[in-house]
């Protein structure tokens, strides 16, 4: 609560007026007495400290739709309470602890005069706190930016170093050395094609749709069942509708490169992929668990980045499952509608 409400700059404001009001009360030192100045440093500091929580509190769990709404039923709320905290104090405090040139009337005058006294003080902390609160989110929207800018990057460059790596440069040409007909050379080329200028593609999104991304998986699927041959089956069943749905780039393609990583793919144990939406409109990309007789060492980072990206640009989370027999990842799916960044 400390940091979240940012306290320390409350007891700093409260030092402030503190310090103001000895000063002040200098030219009349004669009349200044140890027991008012406690009494009015006690006052200052609960009079700070119940405007300051009272707008902060409404500031960071936005009670009303309406930042204007919020803002105006702080401050009325702080004014009040701190009326009632006033009143409070002069009928029940001996008047020996006040440090104030005027005595406390009952009136109607006196009601304003302190009112607006307590308007400026609740003004002062809305003031206050409010530009802590801006910048505080300001600095946190840089560092959420800069996050995303990185797990993007380490996406890129990781699929990039997969796919440009001499492994795959030698996989690749090995099949265009074995395929024997023209046209199947000529779509094995195509598809590989597809496949780099999608990659080159996204230095400029951070999100794509649902239709972009299995146009890209198709491509890079054509490259791997040429090379895997009947060892590799998936299995893509995306309603149309689905479409204009987004996700981050390379999410899908990500996944399926994790699924042959890890498990074995043969003729004798061949890889099914599933890759379908489920009744709570997540896509998800689901394979048998049939692990390598050497296991291939893991640090988890095409996972992490997926999960960070989802985080850094819409707020969600993808969810990991394993059993025995299945290893499952659910990617939400993020309409339009619902997208703001």
């Amino acid at each position: 609560m400390y940091q979240n409400y940012q306290l320390k700059w409350s007891f700093i404001l409260i030092g402030i007026l503190v310090v103001g009001t000895g000063l002040v009360k200098l030219s009349s030192f004669e009349t200044f007495h140890l027991l008012q100045y406690i009494g009015n440093v006690l006052s200052i500091v609960f009079s700070v400290l119940i405007s300051w929580l009272i707008i902060a509190y409404f500031k960071r769990h936005h009670i009303f739709s309406s930042d204007k709404v919020n803002a105006v039923v702080s401050i009325v709320l702080s004014i009040a309470a701190l009326l009632a905290f006033t009143y409070f104090i002069l009928n029940h405090i001996p008047t020996k602890f006040y440090l104030s040139e005027l005595p406390y009337e009952p009136t109607f005058a006196d009601l304003v005069r302190r009112g607006v006294g307590i308007f400026f003080l609740t003004m002062i902390c809305y003031v206050v706190y409010s530009t802590l609160f801006t910048h505080d989110i300001l600095q946190k929207t840089k560092l959420e930016n800069e996050q995303f800018k990185q797990a993007h990057l380490r996406a890129q460059l990781h699929s990039l170093q997969e796919q440009i790596s001499p492994h795959f440069l030698f996989n690749s040409l090995s099949t265009l050395k074995t395929i024997t007909h023209e046209a199947d050379t000529k779509q094995f080329v195509v598809h590989l094609s597809h496949v780099y200028r999608y990659l080159l593609s996204i230095n400029k999104h951070q999100i794509t749709q649902i239709a972009e991304e299995l146009k890209f998986v198709h491509a890079y699927l054509y490259i791997l069942r040429t090379r895997f041959e009947h060892a590799l089956k998936v299995t893509i069943q995306i309603p149309e509708h689905y479409n204009d749905y987004l996700i981050p780039p390379l999410s899908v393609q990500l996944l399926i490169e994790n699924a042959i990583k890890h498990n074995v793919v043969s003729l004798d144990m061949p890889l099914h992929i599933e890759i379908y939406v489920n009744d709570q409109q997540e896509l998800v990309v689901n394979n048998p668990f049939q692990p390598k007789n050497i296991p291939v060492e893991s640090t988890k980072m095409g996972l992490k980045n997926i999960n960070d990206r989802y985080r850094l640009l819409f707020n969600r989370e993808i969810v990991v499952a394993e059993t025995d027999t299945d290893f499952t990842i659910t990617l939400p799916l993020i309409s339009h509608e619902s997208y703001h960044h």
